[in-house]
């Protein structure tokens, strides 16, 4: 599903490894608020290795014997990781827990503390991520990349494990679309959203193909940096062009569903363009009750660093990204990369 999607610096060179180890790769989830201490919510921060979020999940509801959708948590994160995230279990009443009996292999419980609101998919700040790069073939290319990126960015796109293995979800939507039933809602919002992600990454891709990644056009859509307010342009001006260098503004691409674009003159055609070539997914996404929304097309990263070991062939990366955007875009700008997940038959979330 990102094979084939175009590079905004040009295919890298450079190769390495990634996930040779769990420990290569780390996830520390951020969120806008702390627990308050009292209501029907219990939020759960824990440390997991090797275990993806749903089975988390489901270990949650078993301990606290209630079911699995009372269980709630703000992203999935990688199985093949180290990851740090909050978990939420609906359990009204005032009972103390004392969770030192919650014993499964490869979580750690860290903190918790009652709340008076539940955890909601997608209410998270960002995650702050810590990287190691094995096998890297020429470590000072990639040093001049990697200061490319962190200073102009990356295309925002959804990354491969919005898809599912060998592109699944995409073709579950696509049964999704033609009729065929999926009563497990979780699944069907899985799949709704991977064909959602493609058409916005289709998007992309043409902005980058026609070297208008970072070109401001009157008609574009911008999104205030920090928010996910919109404005559309009516001209291109010193002023907005600043801005727009600055990182305050950035242009958008629709995630696609009912209602009218936002856009006009030739991003509107651009973005018109899909309903010739993927009819059934944007019919069907509007069928299915999505509406129109924003979303940036430039990825920007924050907090920044990087470390290397020369006579190892080892990088070490750390950064911040925000909610919704997929560290291994940015890995897959910066260099070709072996991810050894499958090798020892590990499963991304």
């Amino acid at each position: 599903m990102v094979n084939n999607l175009a590079y905004l610096y040009g295919k890298p060179q450079v190769t390495g490894d990634l996930r040779t180890v769990e420990s290569d790769f780390k996830v520390f989830e951020q969120l806008p608020f702390s627990p308050c201490g009292e209501g029907e919510h219990l939020l759960i921060k824990v440390k997991k290795t090797g275990l993806n979020t749903v089975f988390v999940a489901k270990q949650l509801a078993n301990y606290f014997s209630v079911k699995e959708n009372l269980v709630t948590y703000a992203g999935l994160k990688d199985r093949f990781a180290v990851t740090e995230q909050w978990f939420g279990v609906h359990v009204p009443g005032k009972q103390q827990y004392n969770l030192t009996d919650l014993v499964v292999d490869g979580l750690e419980i860290l903190e918790y503390a009652r709340h008076n609101k539940k955890l909601r998919t997608g209410a998270l700040t960002g995650n702050h991520f810590e990287i190691t790069l094995r096998n890297v073939s020429d470590i000072n290319t990639l040093v001049r990349r990697w200061h490319a990126i962190a200073e102009h960015g990356v295309p925002n796109y959804f990354g491969e494990q919005r898809f599912g293995i060998e592109g699944g979800n995409i073709e579950r939507a696509k049964a999704l679309f033609s009729g065929t039933k999926v009563k497990d809602k979780k699944k069907r919002g899985i799949y709704l959203s991977a064909a959602r992600s493609l058409l916005f990454n289709e998007l992309v891709n043409q902005r980058v193909k026609e070297n208008i990644f970072d070109q401001l056009q009157a008609g574009d859509v911008l999104m205030l940096a920090g928010t996910q307010s919109v404005f559309p342009v009516e001209a291109v001006d010193e002023v907005l062009q600043k801005r727009f260098i600055e990182k305050d503004v950035d242009i958008t691409a629709p995630l696609w569903g009912a209602g009218a674009l936002m856009t006009a003159g030739e991003p509107q055609k651009l973005e018109q363009s899909l309903t010739a070539k993927f009819d059934d997914f944007c019919q069907g996404l509007a069928k299915f009750g999505l509406k129109q929304e924003r979303r940036r097309i430039r990825l920007t990263l924050s907090e920044g660093k990087i470390e290397t070991e020369q006579d190892n062939n080892i990088v070490q990366l750390s950064f911040f990204l925000p909610s919704g955007c997929f560290a291994t875009t940015i890995m897959r700008e910066l260099l070709v990369y072996r991810d050894l997940t499958e090798r020892i038959g590990g499963k991304k979330a």
